[in-house]
């Protein structure tokens, strides 16, 4: 459980029912003020973020599957547990083997990588692609795989929109391959296509190729190392910590500058935590 400013969905929502303000959903300045003040009432650190304690403390875990045992964070050189409480320990604890085996060797290149992994996974929660779209959306995302009238057939059906935007290329099959989907994105940053999916396969000890879910469920971290060390991102991430470097870093992850703001913030967060 990691609830801050920026979080959205049903656990704000009943965050937010607790705390005795308009369930919208969305985790903003207001909630985190009424989190701090309710923290201080109950002898706990007003941070405004809500995590297992604080979630705990508060009640909210009654009718809910039991919170996992804590992970345990394991030792390295990096000053993880200053990151408690802002990233999920299950994150956290992947850090030390993720580091070790895909080049972050420094604070810098470790608060670039979580910024963006952060970013593009909505908070370390999405590890694998949303392809749910509708005709229309289908049309306006990938108008070259839709022509026409085709998408009708195809809308809500995320199975046959992968196969079909993803085939032929990236290593996979034609489209009654199904490898599309198979190979679609996965992880943090998300893995796509066979061609990649080989590649990191042999980087872990698994056969990927024949469990590529091992992506999502095990491997959300090292397979976004893998893209960051695969495309030389970290002699960029070594330039420095200003707001130019980041850019730089989020053109190569994301094509363009989507979200640049809130990946600046990100990195200042962590590299302030981290350093």
């Amino acid at each position: 459980m990691l609830l801050k400013v920026g979080s959205k969905g049903d656990d704000v929502k009943k965050l937010q029912a607790k705390l005795g303000t308009s369930p919208d959903g969305s985790f903003g300045p207001g909630t985190e003020k009424l989190v701090k003040e309710w923290q201080t009432k109950n002898g706990l650190t007003a941070d405004g973020i809500v995590g297992d304690g604080t979630w705990a403390k508060m009640g909210l875990n009654e009718g809910s599957v039991p919170a996992a045992a804590p992970v345990a964070i394991p030792a390295s050189s990096f000053k993880l547990e200053a990151l408690k409480g802002h990233v999920p320990d299950a994150v956290i604890a992947q850090i030390p083997d993720t580091a070790a085996k895909f080049g972050i060797t420094n604070t810098l290149r470790l608060a670039h990588f979580l910024a963006q992994c952060g970013h593009e996974s909505g908070g370390f929660k999405a590890v694998k692609e949303n392809l749910n779209y509708s005709a229309d959306g289908l049309k306006k995302i990938f108008p070259k795989y839709f022509p026409g009238n085709i998408s009708e057939s195809y809308s809500r059906q995320p199975e046959k929109i992968a196969n079909r935007v993803y085939s032929s290329r990236m290593g996979n099959g034609d489209e009654a391959s199904g490898e599309g989907f198979k190979f679609c994105g996965r992880g943090y940053i998300q893995l796509t296509g066979k061609s990649n999916y080989t590649a990191f396969d042999k980087m872990v000890e698994e056969n990927i190729l024949q469990n590529p879910e091992l992506v999502a469920t095990k491997y959300p971290l090292a397979s976004a190392a893998f893209f960051f060390n695969s495309n030389n991102l970290w002699s960029i991430c070594d330039k420095g910590a200003d707001t130019a470097t980041v850019t730089a870093v989020t053109k190569r992850v994301n094509g363009g500058t989507i979200g640049l703001d809130d990946r600046i913030k990100h990195f200042n967060e962590f590299y302030n935590l981290l350093k």
